[in-house]
Order: structure tokens, then C-alpha cells, then sequence
């Protein structure tokens, strides 16, 4: 959806003219979030960044295997898949068909599309843009990685791929500067001609977009169209008898932080009738709209069985333009959809779309993708529209010998129809969901949460039996250790709800409505008190009872003035054994350090980097420990992404050491052996064993995916590190059998014991100390010498470890009370006897 959307990196700028824009222009852009998070400050990084992160990743996998760990086991979910971006049949075994995953890689049916598998996870590579199948040899398969739709959460690919042996493996066929691909074709007549639509960067200027060409199979490449260095091709046909005659459709577009140009004269559709070697643009004199600083996207089709028969769908930047047909084969068009039926599916941003489609056997029967889908069966006269089994349409593919059996693909994965688009079915199982954040259940290790692009926050309940919990995008999702009937989930920009046996309403802190706010606003419970949150916008809000009230508990705590685009807490954190220490790191690079429960504030960023944080994690035992990371892609010089404080933030050291050079998004520390932590980048997951001066890839079961967080779920018993993904759904890695009775040089104690209190006797507060052998719930109550309990101090979930809480009597006799420990995972209690003198 728009605002959900973009994508990632270069230089920003653009020597064009802008395209004129209405007031509410900028909620329709694309949302430059993930683009700005990795190129901060800068809005720029090295050419070679990206493929040299890489290739590094590439290397860790190659050499991993080596640390005992793994493999991965996913969990789903297969129930709601995430975006897809391509689908091809096989033409001569229609049972094989391959689908591009916007972010996940390619997988592979042998069954017309009932059960899918991937077959792209050992290339480094995993953003897709289209796929095409060889018609003369199926067994060769091309895949043309970035995807073209320009959305916020795709990135860059890396070339095109090539395989011979059906998607069993693959090899890099070049390309690699186009960034994205819109089209891929094969000469049907000459399997050694092959053409490559490539849209080129999503924010730069470069000449590396057009039609590219090659007459070897891949293994050379000369670009045969290039309308400027704003303007890529993300569409291209061939006439089915005559391959000479190519039709290509150019886009220009350039995009920066504080807008986009999406639409410009140059859009247009191309001509060539000599295999590329001349174009030509057919404008008004061909009946097709003439140069337009308000066209943008275009998708072009023609009829495989009647060529002369074809079609183009203009969109602007946000919306519809029009819709053309031509009835000799290109050489003029008409208005294809006099009465405007199209315009009722179509979304107010239109530059993620773009798709038409033309049955291969009736030239009347043409499919428009969008919000919806549509289709006419009078070539355009009238329109009927449909959301499937989801809204947003970016693929369809026929059935070689069906062309009513339709595989169509969209933000929700791929659903398939037998009835020529009339109803539809959803296709499982698809594990290609886009994590943004998790949850995991206080108890139960196989109950996984989770927050998503376009498919809200889901909850699972086996990997094929996930459901929606909260619609919208979903983030950060948070179940009540004590009462995990309660959940706190939130949209986008912060929309913070609270579901419980009560039913869903919103808690979001009502001083906070003027504040800026994350696209991913963090919330963070505190470990020590279930009813204790805090929410961050461009300051943090604390609230004390479940979010029926908050209380602002920070002045502003980003940069001033804050930089269009940013300006607001991306992360906090509070500290598992002392709820007195709490982190906020900020999308401009300050990292702010709490000692006093947020009553005062104290900046410890000025010896790190000036990127975006993402990440803040406080050692589960040590309170003093903490580990900050950072996004951000090589702009100059090597950029550390990881480091680690001893001393609440005095001091800092990088712990990078030879992690690949990529944003890193999420961060974990084992609470079982603190000198292993685990990190999510942009290409995969990584585990250090010794603290941090070295890093493994975690490789075995996952590809290089995006791992966008990481949790540790351990109970004494379970003992699992969960990861999400932007891309292929959610995963496991069981711990249980590594190091379970070690912690480095920290020694766990025998039993969970409740110390005796200090000081005692006390007049107005007393800590009560406790020791925990394992993970479980714990509960510290007060009671009276008649045994009557008063009050309960603390009733949470907590890792094994050393740990305190206040008691703080009001208007109690001064006289002799019990503070009681009861632990389930060891069954017991544990007691102590404490004095209140008069005051």
C-alpha cells in the first residue's frame, strides 16, 4: 500500500522538471523510510557497497557450519504469504511454474501451483524482479533480481541470474549495474537472444537502465536503448511470430527524502522492428498520448494467437491516465476504455503497479492490475473488478493449455483461479511473509507473533495456521507475561492497540498526537513490571497501568532542528534486572541513557556513529552491559555497525569485527551464555561465540535474507533464538543442546532464593534481592503476621539471574511483615522476615 512502500539507495537528485502535484501528494508517495534508514546522513553510499556486502556474505556462508549451531527450522507463516512480483508457467509442462518473491527469492512448483519450494537460496541475492522461462529449452530459466515496483521494502538486486538445470543451480549472467529489472524474454526462435528491461536505480541519475541485449545466452551485453539517465524500461513485449518487433515501455522516475518524480515526458512506449538495433516512440501521431510530464508507468500486451491485437495501460504518478488498444499491431491505437471502467480499481498510487495482460487464445479478454484486479471480455469496453483473495496485483501468468486457470500474484502471496479471474483461490504453502518486528509467548515456545508488511500482525498457531490479529501494517507486538490473553500491537506511524477478552481499542498516549512519530514508533515493556510501558514519538511516554494513562517522561530527544524526514525514536530498551536503566536510541544517531526510572536523561552518542539505530539490547544479567546497532550502508570508509558499553555508556568499543558490511537490523543476547549474541543484517543471520571478536554466519536452512528481529525464548527447557524476516516469513534455531550450563565466567545460582532484605529494619523503602536458577514466572508478596497478604511487589516473567525490587510501604503500622518468593519453575517459595520502624 502507499506509505508502506519504497526502497533503497543512492545518490538523490534529478535534473528534471518536477511533475505538478496536488497538497496531498506527499501520503502518496512512496515512503523513503527503509531508504533514508540506510543511507543517513549521506542519502548516498558507494557504488560498490552493495555488492560487496554481498559477496562477504556470501564468503561467511560459504565457510559457516563451523560454530554447532543450526539448522533452522521455519515456522511460518505459510498461511499468509507476502508479495509477489512474478509468475511463469513452463510452456511445455504446465505443472512447473516459478514464482518471484518480492523479497524472498524464487520458488518452484512441480504440481500447476498447489505446493511451492525455493529454489534461489544459495544466491546472495534474494530481491526479485521478474523471471523468464527459455519456451525452446524450459530447462533454462533467468531470473532478473530488483524488483521494478519501487516500493519502500525492496532493494537493490544484483544482475541476472541463469540456470540450466531448471532452477537446481545457478550462475550470475551480468547486469549487474541495472539495480532493478522490470522484464526479462527469450527469442523463442533463437534461445541465444535474450532481452533484459531494466528500470536502473530507484534514486539516482545513471546511465545503466533501457533494453539491454545479448546473442549469446547471457554471456555478453550490449544495451540497445538508453532514453536517458532518469528514465528505465520496466516493461517489455516481443511479437510472438516476428521476434524483430519489440515493444518497450520507458519510466521515467527519480526519487529523493523529501519527494518523488514518478512521471515525466519521458514515459513512453518504444518501437523496434530490427531486434533492438533501432527504436522509435510512437506518440499522438500513432493515436497514443504525446510527451506528458504527467505520464508515468506503463504496461504494455499483446495477444500471443491474434499479435495484431494489443494493449497499453498509462498510469500518472498517483493515478490512472488511460487505457489504449491497438488493432494492427501497434501502428495505431485507440482509447480502449472510453467510459473509464478501469478508474474504479484504481489505487491513488499507481507507480506500484502497472500490469496488463492479454489472453493468449482471445484478444478480447485483457486483464488490468492494480488495487484490483479487472477484467473485460469485449477488449476494454467494460470492466468487472475483483480483490481476489488480496488487494495488490502485480502478476499474472495463464496455463499453457488454459488460458482460463490463472496463477495471479500480489501483496498476499499468489492465488489461483479456474474460472478466468471470476473467483478465486488462495495458493499454499508460500513462506515469503515480511517480517518488520516479533513476539513470543511468556510460556509457550512454539506461539510465535509478529508484525508485517500489508498483512498486519499475525499470530501463529503452526505454520500453516497463522492469523491476523490486527490489521494494516503490523510492528511491534508485545504479550503480557502475566496475563498473555493481553497483547499490544500497533500499526503504522504508531497506531498502539491494546486486544484483550475486552476487544481491541486503541491506547495510544493522547499528549502524544502532535509528535512526530517512527514508521516503526518503538514500544518497549518493562521486564520488571507488566503494566510499566513506554511509547517513543520525538520523546518517550511511560505509562504505569496498562496504557489506561501515560505520562510524558522525556524533553525531546532528537536533533535540533530535527532533518525533514526524521527526527524520532526508533528504539528503547529497559534494562531485564533493573528497571531504573532505559535506552532510547533515534533515527538521527543520538543514543540517550536513563539511570533514575526516566527522571533524567543523559546523551552517550557523541563517541558513535551518525547513523540510524536500530537496535538497543541490555545484557540480560548485567545491568551495566548494553549492545547498540546501527543501519546504514559504506558511504566513504568501512562503517562499524555493532557496539557494546560495560559502563552504561561512558565508554564504547566496536564489536563489527568482520561481520559483512550491512545494515544491521536486529540483535540478541543468549541470557544462557552471555558471551554469544547473535546479529539480523541485511544479508542474513550471524552469531559471535566470544563476545563479539568474531563472527559466523548462521547459514544452515535460512538464505541471506533480510532479518529484521531476533528474540530468545528460554524457560530452563526451551531454549530458542526466533528470527524474523522481511522476506521469507519467521524461523528457529534450537539452543537447547549448545552450552545450556554455561554463562562465560558468570555462575548461576543453585536455587531461586529471596536474600535477606537491606536495610532492615527500614523506615520508608527496603530491596529485596533474589537469585533465579532458571527462567520462570516469579512472584514477591507482602503479608502480615496473621498471614494476610497486603500487596504484591512483582509478578513478571524473568531469565535466570540476579535481580532486586523496591517495597515502598503507605500508611502501613510500623511492626513485623514477610516478603514471600514464589518461583513456579522451581515450585517453591522462598521467605523473609522485614521490619518498618517508625518514621
Amino acid at each position: 500500500m502507499y506509505g508502506v512502500l519504497a526502497s533503497l539507495p543512492c545518490i538523490p537528485g534529478h535534473d528534471g522538471a518536477e511533475t505538478p502535484a496536488s497538497d496531498d501528494t506527499h501520503r502518496r508517495l512512496p515512503n523513503e523510510t527503509e531508504w533514508i534508514k540506510r543511507t543517513y546522513p549521506h542519502y548516498a553510499f558507494d557504488k560498490e557497497a552493495y555488492a560487496g556486502m554481498m559477496l562477504e556474505a556470501r564468503r561467511h556462508r560459504s565457510a559457516a557450519k563451523t560454530h554447532g549451531l543450526g539448522p533452522w527450522s521455519p515456522v511460518g507463516p505459510t498461511n499468509i504469504p507476502g508479495r509477489i512480483s512474478d509468475i511463469e508457467f513452463n510452456p511445455v509442462n504446465p505443472d512447473v511454474v516459478y514464482a518471484a518473491s518480492a523479497t524472498g527469492g524464487v520458488f518452484k512448483s512441480t504440481d500447476s501451483g498447489a505446493s511451492w519450494a525455493p529454489v534461489f537460496d544459495d544466491v546472495p541475492v534474494q530481491t526479485i524482479g521478474d523471471i523468464a522461462v527459455d519456451a525452446s529449452n524450459p530447462e533454462t530459466v533467468y531470473v532478473g533480481t530488483g524488483e521494478a515496483n519501487g516500493g519502500h521494502n525492496n532493494f537493490p538486486g544484483a544482475g541476472l541470474y541463469k540456470s540450466t538445470d531448471a532452477g537446481a543451480t545457478w550462475g550470475l549472467s551480468g547486469l549487474e549495474e541495472t539495480v532493478s529489472i522490470g522484464r526479462v524474454l527469450v527469442d523463442p526462435g533463437n534461445p541465444d537472444r535474450v532481452y533484459v528491461a531494466a528500470i536502473g536505480s530507484y534514486f539516482t541519475p545513471d546511465p545503466n537502465r533501457g533494453v539491454y541485449r545479448s546473442t549469446d545466452g547471457g554471456a555478453s551485453w550490449e544495451q540497445v536503448l538508453a532514453v536517458n539517465d532518469s528514465t528505465g524500461v520496466v516493461d517489455l513485449v516481443m511479437h510472438p511470430d516476428s521476434s524483430a518487433i519489440l515493444f518497450a515501455a520507458a519510466w521515467e522516475r527519480v526519487r529523493r527524502p523529501s519527494g518523488a518524480n514518478l512521471s515525466g515526458k519521458a514515459s513512453g512506449i518504444y518501437r523496434s522492428d530490427d531486434g533492438g538495433d533501432s527504436w522509435q516512440r510512437l506518440g499522438p501521431e500513432t493515436g497514443l498520448p504525446a510527451p506528458d510530464p504527467y505520464v508515468g508507468r506503463i504496461g504494455i500486451a499483446i495477444c500471443r494467437d491474434v499479435p495484431e491485437r494489443m494493449y497499453a495501460l498509462y498510469l500518472t504518478a498517483f493515478s490512472y491516465y488511460g487505457f489504449y488498444r491497438s488493432d494492427d499491431g501497434g501502428r495505431s491505437w485507440t482509447d480502449g476504455d472510453p467510459d473509464r471502467g478501469i478508474e474504479s480499481g484504481v489505487s491513488d498510487f499507481s507507480w506500484y503497479f502497472g500490469q496488463v495482460r492479454v489472453a493468449p487464445d482471445n484478444p478480447d479478454v485483457v486483464y488490468a492490475m492494480d488495487l484490483m484486479f479487472m477484467k473485460s471480455t469485449d477488449g476494454g469496453a467494460n470492466w468487472t473488478r475483483t480483490a481476489g483473495t488480496h488487494v495488490d496485483y502485480h502478476a499474472l501468468a495463464f496455463h499453457p493449455s488454459d488460458a482460463n486457470v490463472l496463477l495471479a500474484g500480489n501483496d498476499g502471496g499468489i492465488a489461483r483461479s479456474s474460472t478466468g479471474g471470476a473467483t478465486w483461490q488462495a495458493v499454499r504453502p508460500l513462506a515469503n511473509t515480511q517480517f518488520y518486528e516479533i513476539g513470543l509467548h511468556p510460556t509457550d515456545p512454539a506461539q510465535f507473533y509478529g508484525g508485517t508488511q500489508d498483512n498486519g500482525t499475525l499470530a501463529s498457531a503452526g505454520p500453516d495456521g497463522w492469523r491476523r490479529i490486527l490489521g494494516g501494517d503490523g510492528f511491534y507486538v508485545i504479550v503480557d507475561p502475566v496475563d498473555p490473553s493481553v497483547i499490544y500491537a500497533e500499526i503504522q506511524f504508531g497506531g498502539l492497540v491494546r486486544i484483550s477478552s475486552e476487544g481491541t481499542r486503541s491506547v495510544v498516549p493522547e499528549e502524544s498526537e502532535p509528535d512526530e512519530r517512527n514508521w516503526s514508533t518503538p514500544v518497549a515493556m518493562d521486564p520488571n513490571n507488566h503494566q510499566v510501558l513506554y511509547y517513543g514519538t520525538n520523546r518517550i511516554y511511560r505509562t504505569e497501568d496498562a496504557a489506561e494513562s501515560w505520562e510524558r517522561v522525556s524533553d525531546v530527544l532528537v536533533r535540533e532542528p530535527p532533518e525533514e524526514l526524521l527526527g524520532t525514536v526508533s528504539v528503547i530498551a529497559v534494562a531485564p534486572t533493573d528497571s531504573d536503566i532505559i535506552y532510547a536510541g533515534t533515527d538521527d544517531g543520538n543514543l540517550w541513557v536513563s539511570r533514575d526510572y526516566a527522571a533524567t536523561w543523559s546523551l552517550v552518542s557523541d563517541p558513535l556513529p551518525r547513523r540510524w539505530i536500530t537496535r538497543v539490547v541490555i545484557d540480560p544479567i548485567d545491568s551495566r552491559t548494553a549492545y547498540v546497532t546501527y543501519s546504514g550502508l559504506r558511504w566513504r570508509e568501512p562503517q562499524p555497525h555493532v557496539f557494546r558499553t560495560r559502563d552504561l555508556g561512558e565508554t564504547w568499543e566496536n564489536i563489527t569485527a568482520n561481520l559483512p558490511e550491512a545494515p544491521v537490523n536486529a540483535f540478541a543476547v543468549d541470557p544462557v551464555n552471555a558471551s554469544r549474541i547473535f546479529a539480523g543484517t541485511d544479508v542474513g543471520a550471524f552469531v559471535s561465540k566470544n563476545a563479539g571478536e568474531s563472527w559466523e554466519a548462521l547459514a544452515d536452512g535460512m538464505p541471506a535474507v533480510s532479518v529484521y528481529d531476533m528474540k530468545i525464548f528460554y524457560d530452563g527447557t526451551s531454549h530458542l533464538l526466533v528470527a524474523g524476516t522481511h522476506g521469507r516469513s519467521m524461523y528457529t534455531l534450537d539452543l537447547s543442546a549448545v552450552d545450556l550450563a554455561t554463562r562465560g565466567d558468570r555462575e548461576i545460582p543453585a536455587g531461586a532464593v529471596l536474600e535477606a532484605p537491606y536495610p532492615n529494619p527500614f523506615t520508608d523503602e527496603v530491596t529485596l534481592a533474589y537469585r533465579l536458577p532458571v527462567a520462570g514466572t516469579v512472584k514477591i508478596e507482602i503479608f502480615d503476621v496473621l498471614g494476610r497478604r497486603l500487596e504484591t511487589l512483582l509478578h513478571t516473567r524473568r531469565h535466570p539471574g540476579s535481580f532486586s525490587t523496591t517495597w515502598r510501604p503507605a500508611a502501613m503500622a510500623p511492626g513485623m511483615y514477610f516478603a514471600r518468593l514464589a518461583f513456579d519453575a522451581a515450585g517453591h517459595t522462598s521467605v523473609q522476615s522485614v521490619a518498618l520502624q517508625l518514621r
